[in-house]
């Protein structure tokens, strides 16, 4: 994600507006636009993986899946983000076409140019949220993924994952072999997908 110098200022009016038609993705954050770069093959792969898992577990449930082109909505912060995926079971959220305010599950594949931000500012901005569950974070780089899950005294909790664990989403009462997620996935040389 890169800052777009293009406006010093915008409302989230003008932003959803400008958003329909722009080339590029932005993610908006209390005014300022930030232009989205391109992923990977990896982070794709792990994307669309899990979209094909997920769609098909959550089919006639009423929940519904969105991936990479729909926003999450923060409204108390005043901040639009495009996560990978993510999953609302609210059904105030048929009310928005082009954002969701009410997502139980999100999930983002990391890039190391956004991990530590996924991990830090943009994790706590997502848990203003009171509806999300669960905030899965994806390496592309090696067999792991980090699941925080808001237990029932609303603090978060990590789950993390490794080699060929099971993987599971309580938000949705779903699982999966990690091998499922990474399936086609081709890792750098110099990593052993299954370090720690």
């Amino acid at each position: 994600m890169t800052f777009s110098q293009s406006h010093s200022y915008l409302s989230p009016e003008d932003y959803l507006e400008a958003e329909k038609f722009s080339p590029i993705k932005h993610e908006y954050i209390q005014g300022k636009i930030y232009a989205m770069s391109g992923a990977s093959d990896a982070h794709v792969t792990i994307a669309t993986n899990l979209i094909a898992l997920l769609r098909n577990h959550v089919r006639g449930t009423g929940c519904r899946l969105y991936a990479t082109d729909m926003k999450a909505r923060i409204e108390s912060l005043n901040i639009f983000y495009y996560p990978d995926v993510m999953i609302t079971c609210d059904q105030r959220d048929t009310n928005f076409e082009y954002f969701k305010r009410y997502p139980c599950l999100i999930i983002e594949v990391l890039s190391p140019s956004t991990e530590a931000f996924d991990r830090g500012d943009k994790f706590s901005d997502y848990q203003e949220l009171e509806t999300l569950q669960e905030y899965i974070l994806i390496s592309q780089t090696r067999k792991r993924v980090d699941c925080f899950r808001r237990n029932c005294e609303g603090r978060w909790v990590l789950y993390s994952y490794r080699g060929n664990q099971e993987l599971q989403f309580t938000s949705v009462n779903f699982s999966c072999s990690l091998a499922d997620i990474y399936e086609d996935v081709s890792f750098p040389e110099n990593v052993n997908p299954t370090s720690i």
